[in-house]
């Protein structure tokens, strides 16, 4: 899973995932088109409780990676090259946007800033449908595509980003290959100064986002550096004196792995502990997949636990007793802390 942290010049957003990820990326200017990378676990508490009961060699959590796209132009510019190769390689985009006074001194607006991308999103988006659909018009044997083609364009034309546009798995199955940027799911974050965080989102940036069907969130990317150095405990006195519950690294990782619909479920064992990131709605043999491409190919059955029963049980032999251990096949739809096993034979 890859989320592209993106905004314009002066956001904080290299800060922001410096203090994600406790690297020192340089900030500013005079970084060129570098993208910065930094893999990020998924906090999760049930994945320390396994580990608590089965005292694995090694626990693995599931991991978002993070990019620091190369800044865009903004203000009319557009984005440049770098920023849309890497914009398009992304899964989901989270949006940094200033909410503290420019270093010119200009005064905060991040509901223009929003706007500005969606709008860059929208023009990248729809240079690329006009140009296929003149293509089309000289060639044959493309009737579904245009089709689908023409419907992504009447909405760009409106200004409407391809995300809130409902395609179904055949239509969707037409345009995949040309990684759409304003299809891409995506996340706001306002970088307010330190004595705004408390207040959070403001209401015009809060009506904005949900005018988008956005989820939102608020931070100070320079605090937020300060409490990834601190120990545990320091770092929660640190938020409480803010009013913020817990890091915005740990909310941010958690809103970027909703944001994907990915789900986790869990392989146990005295060897390992792993969390393993799937999509929802993923049938058995898929997830098998995920755990090695064998599996996949030779699934014969799972053997599934739910975790919160698994929990009060305590062990995989007296839920076999209990007949909580249930076999599944392979239109069996894996859930959201389901403990598997994969039977398989290749």
């Amino acid at each position: 899973m890859k989320a592209g942290l993106v905004g314009f010049g002066q956001s904080g957003k290299t800060t922001f995932f410096n203090s994600l990820t406790g690297q020192s990326a340089q900030t500013g200017g005079g970084r060129g088109d570098k993208a910065n990378l930094g893999v990020i676990k998924v906090p999760d508490t049930r994945i320390d409780r396994l580990s608590g009961i089965f005292k694995p060699k090694r626990t693995v959590y599931a991991e978002v990676l993070f990019v620091d796209v190369p800044g865009s132009r903004g203000k009319g510019g557009g984005f440049d090259s770098a920023t849309v190769t890497a914009l398009r390689e992304a899964d989901a985009l989270v949006l940094v946007l200033r909410g503290f006074a420019g270093f010119d001194g200009l005064p905060p607006d991040p509901v223009r800033e929003l706007a500005d991308f969606e709008s860059e999103l929208i023009l990248n988006d729809l240079v690329m449908v006009e140009r296929r659909l003149e293509r089309l018009k000289k060639e044959a044997g493309h009737d579904r595509e245009k089709v689908v083609l023409d419907k992504l364009n009447a909405a760009l034309q409106a200004e409407i980003p391809l995300r809130r546009v409902d395609l179904a798995p055949e239509e969707e199955r037409e345009v995949t290959s040309f990684a759409f940027l304003s299809r891409r799911p995506l996340l706001v974050v306002l970088n307010a100064a330190e004595s705004e965080v408390a207040a959070g989102v403001p209401a015009e940036l809060e009506a904005a986002a949900a005018d988008r069907q956005l989820g939102v969130m608020i931070a100070c990317a320079s605090i937020e550096a300060e409490v990834a150095s601190l120990v545990p405990e320091e770092q929660r006195e640190f938020l409480a004196d803010l009013g913020v519950a817990e890091p915005a690294a740990a909310r941010l990782i958690q809103r970027a792995y909703a944001l994907l619909d990915y789900i986790s479920f869990f392989t146990v064992g005295e060897d390992e502990v792993r969390a393993w990131p799937v999509r929802r709605g993923s049938k058995a043999p898929r997830a098998a997949g995920r755990v090695h491409s064998d599996i996949e190919r030779g699934f014969i059955r799972a053997e599934v636990m739910r975790y919160d029963e698994f929990v009060q049980v305590g062990s995989e032999a007296r839920m076999k007793d209990l007949g909580k251990l249930r076999i599944e096949g392979k239109e069996y739809v894996v859930q959201d802390g389901d403990i598997v096993h994969f039977r398989f034979n290749v």
